[in-house]
Formats: structure tokens, sequence, C-alpha cells
């Protein structure tokens, strides 16, 4: 697939591997889980493919050195492959900021924009990443959400729009109103930002929710009150699924054979 240019820049990917994953209930760390003979962490990282990658930063956190020794074992040389640790758990956007932080002037300077992406969507594909970028470049967003459409969204955020269809917020699903409750449409957790706006959105957001945690999805609430321009996508639901829990992983693993299938 050839690659989506970008205007000025390059794509730099921050990869948040840094969780837990109690819920897996195994001694192996979650990001490493693997679907069809290869770790969830490094479907997301072979995702990034056909992107003009300027660096791929890969968050650790819990068990960070075997996170770290195999990303680095497996990782190709074109995914330029860098690490940064979350030292505590304290969000996604915490999380995203020590990414950021990793990065030097010279990444910087050749960065057009920052790629968000969980590392247990190991369905996701290149064709999503590239209609999502396509849709940042063509609309001049200042951020473009990948969304999905759930016929059941309990535990989601649900994407907030005003009466003209844009998108002003993410809600979490425990902080959400009961007509919040009621929208189907579901942050994926997967973001592209413009780079020279993300860091000053990130640093506006604060812990004051249920989990007294930095949730990345507020920067787009911060970007869209200060009048910039928040886009979207809608991706199939079966390919921006997240594993959390044994089930998942195995339902993960029959969607991940039925596409080789039938290929």
């Amino acid at each position: 697939m050839t690659a989506t240019p970008l205007p000025l820049g390059g794509v730099c990917a921050i990869i948040l591997a840094a969780g837990e994953g109690s819920r897996m209930k195994s001694d192996l760390p979650k990001p490493l889980h693997e679907v069809c003979g290869r770790s969830m962490v490094m479907h997301v990282v072979h995702s990034l493919e056909s992107i003009r990658l300027v660096a791929t930063v890969v968050v650790v956190g819990h068990r960070a050195p075997e996170v770290t020794a195999h990303v680095q074992q497996n990782a190709p040389d074109w995914a330029r492959i860098q690490f940064a640790t979350q030292q505590e758990q304290k969000g996604t956007g915490d999380a995203a900021a020590s990414g950021l932080s990793e990065l030097s002037a010279e990444i910087s300077s050749n960065t057009s924009a920052v790629l968000l992406m969980p590392g247990d969507t190991p369905l996701l594909t290149s064709l999503s990443i590239n209609r999502l970028i396509t849709e940042h470049i063509t609309s001049k967003n200042a951020a473009t959400v990948l969304t999905s459409t759930l016929d059941d969204p309990a535990g989601y955020g649900r994407i907030v729009r005003d009466s003209g269809g844009n998108v002003v917020g993410i809600v979490e699903h425990r902080d959400a109103s009961p007509d919040e409750l009621n929208i189907h449409e579901i942050n994926t957790g997967i973001y592209l930002f413009q780079f020279d706006l993300f860091g000053p959105a990130l640093k506006g957001i604060s812990t004051n929710n249920s989990q007294a945690e930095y949730y990345l999805t507020d920067v787009v609430e911060v970007l869209a009150s200060a009048g910039h321009s928040v886009g979207s996508v809608i991706a199939p639901a079966s390919e921006t699924a997240g594993v959390n829990d044994p089930l998942q992983l195995a339902e993960a693993e029959q969607e991940m054979l039925r596409r080789n299938a039938s290929l």
C-alpha cells in the first residue's frame, strides 16, 4: 500500500503499552499475549507499515523490561522504535505525555502529526490508519478520531457531537450522562493530532473525573473548545476492538483466522 503523504513531515506514532492488564488473568504482560503467533503490540506496530514514520514510541510501564526486550527483538527497522516509560499509572493522557517527552528536537522538527494508539488492538489494519490520515489532511483537522458504532456500547467512551455533527468531545462511560449513554458511536482510542497543537492541548487536561486520571480523550475537548476542527473516521468494530480479557483474546484469534482464510 502506498504511504499517505503529509504536507510537511511524517508521523510519529505513540503506542500505549504500559498497562497491567489484570483482567487477562495471566503472568504474561498484556501487550505480549499472542494472536495467531504474533504479540498484540507487534500486530499494532505492523499496522504502521504503510506510513511515513519519523519514529514509533512504545510507552512501557508494567514489567517494562520484558515488553521492551520483546519489541526490540521483533520490531522491523522501518518502525524506528523508541521507548518511553510511564513511571506511574496516571491515565492515558499521562502515558501520551511520557511518549511525547522522549522525542528529540530533530524528530519533532520533522513531524507533522502524532498518531496515538493502544497496544491491545491487534486487528487494526493499515487501511483504516491511512483513511484516518487522509481525512486528517483533507479536512485540515487539528485532531481526527477513529470511531466505531456498537449495538451495545457499554464500557466505551462516547463521541459527543454538536448540532452540526462536529466532534466536540469524548466522554468516558462512567462519567457520561443518561443522554450520553444512549450514544452508540464509541471512541476506539486511536487518534491523529496536529503535532504542534498536541503538546499544548495535553497540558490543558486535568484529573477532574471519576478515575482521578489524565484522560487522553480530554485533549479532543480542549482543541474543540479552542475553535480547532476535530474530525472523525468510522472503522469496523471488528477491527478496533481492544483485548482486555481471555475471552476477547480468543475472539481476536478467531477474527484473525477468518481474515487470513479469506486472503
